[in-house]
């Protein structure tokens, strides 16, 4: 960028500022000051010989230039947090209040920021984090939304429909797999600032009698969903996400639904994983291309796994292999390059500790896993314990002394946030600047 010299002239709400072009021009080019400037970065002849009122607070922008000037963000006490961070948000500046005020995720140096307490109408049954740090809870048939401010947004009301599963295609939208067809499917794709209904995903005829679960999004915008038919047979559905058209159904070997699936960049391949199985499906050729399975009558493995037990399934691309986690709360490993059934590495939970499983209400929390920035969280209880290193060696755990056992937590963006099942809340995990 070029270096600017010239002076800039701003009325904001009837308090006068100077400041200079290189100031603003640090704001980027899609921020509220990006349109003073040209294609090279000069500044426009009218901008900088003009004095430009801003009909805006001029207390709240008073802390924003200084974020500009210095990088570092100091908020006075007269100043109210979420209205400065909505005037940010005006002068598309937020994504440097976020800078200053934390620093890039961490699973060592996490610490609580707040907890928010949901609904009591009914327990919470799973949550998602967007990729710009905001989140939404399911309670039941409604998905409640916050964003990054985690002020409530319109809530999203699936009528009479149960959710399954949700997931963010982006920070403005996210899709709803459901019990209950949305009128044709059971899948829809909603706005999550406005809860509005943008299209449902269709599906042919001859496949109506399917209920969809678990969701996951390819990187050529494909839409993925577990699929149930009437008659007992679990298929993989294909959608492109930006049509909503059905492209494609894939049949594959399980005997219980899907609990997750992930979207293998390295291999363009789709993983399922079951209670009892993982596979990986190759949609370019139309096929399973490798299988994972478990048979308790086996006696060469070093451990049998007892598919009642099988909670968990990640895969790790960059060290090549699949973690997997029990009921017991021991973490397993696989080589992600195995063709054959392949053997686990268990490993006892960093307590040497099994537990059995866990209620909390109606609901039982199973150990969950996720994997961000070359980091493994796996939860227990109401612990979350972080993993580092080539063998995934415990540094640090998040624990929160009150909201009871954890159900289930997501990493988006910058912030970790875990939800409780007993007291209807999830907490807010953020890494502090350095």
């Amino acid at each position: 960028m070029k270096s600017q010299k010239d002076r800039v002239k701003l009325n904001v709400g009837g308090k006068f500022f100077e400041t200079t072009a290189t100031t603003l021009a640090g704001a980027g080019r899609n921020s509220f000051f990006g349109a003073m400037f040209d294609e090279n970065w000069n500044l426009h002849s009218n901008a900088a010989n003009t004095e430009h009122f801003i009909d805006r607070d001029p207390d709240y922008f008073a802390v924003l230039l200084n974020l500009l000037r210095t990088g570092e963000l100091y908020i006075p006490p007269n100043i109210d947090k979420k209205h400065l961070y909505r005037e940010a948000e005006y002068y598309g500046i937020l994504d440097h209040v976020r800078s200053a005020k934390w620093g890039p995720f961490d699973g060592n140096r996490l610490r609580l920021a707040g907890s928010i307490t949901g609904p009591t109408i009914r327990e919470p049954t799973a949550i998602r984090a967007s990729p710009n740090s905001c989140c939404c809870v399911v309670y039941g048939r409604i998905v409640k939304v916050y964003n990054w401010m985690l002020e409530e947004q319109p809530t999203i009301t699936c009528d009479y429909c149960w959710v399954n599963d949700v997931s963010w295609v982006d920070s403005e939208n996210i899709v709803i797999s459901s019990n209950v067809k949305l009128g044709s499917g059971g899948m829809g794709l909603f706005s999550a600032s406005t809860g509005e209904l943008r299209y449902k995903f269709q599906v042919t005829d001859e496949r109506k009698g399917y209920t969809p679960g678990a969701l996951s999004f390819s990187s050529d915008y494909k839409l993925f969903s577990s699929c149930k038919s009437t008659s007992n047979k679990h298929v993989i559905g294909v959608w492109d996400q930006v049509t909503g058209k059905q492209m494609d159904f894939l049949p594959y070997s399980s005997n219980s639904n899907a609990i997750r699936l992930q979207w293998l960049h390295g291999t363009n391949c789709l993983m399922v994983a079951s209670c009892c199985c993982i596979n990986l499906l190759d949609f370019r050729k139309n096929a399973v291309v490798l299988s994972w399975s478990y048979d308790r009558d086996r006696v060469n493995k070093p451990y049998v796994v007892d598919p009642t037990k099988f909670r968990d399934v990640i895969a790790i691309e960059e060290s090549n292999s699949i973690c997997v986690v029990d009921l017991d709360e021991r973490l397993g490993f696989m080589d992600l390059r195995s063709t054959t059934d392949a053997s686990v590495e268990w490993r006892e939970t960093p307590r040497g500790k099994k537990h059995s499983s866990l209620w909390a209400g109606n609901k039982l929390c199973s150990p969950k896993l996720a994997f961000h920035e070359g980091q493994l969280f796996s939860s227990r209880d109401d612990i979350i314990s972080v993993y580092c290193g080539s063998n995934w060696l415990p540094i640090s755990e998040l624990r929160q002394s009150q909201g009871g056992p954890i159900y289930d937590f997501s990493i988006g963006g910058d912030r970790l946030f875990a939800l409780h099942v007993r007291e209807d809340v999830f907490d807010v995990w953020e890494t502090p600047r350095p």
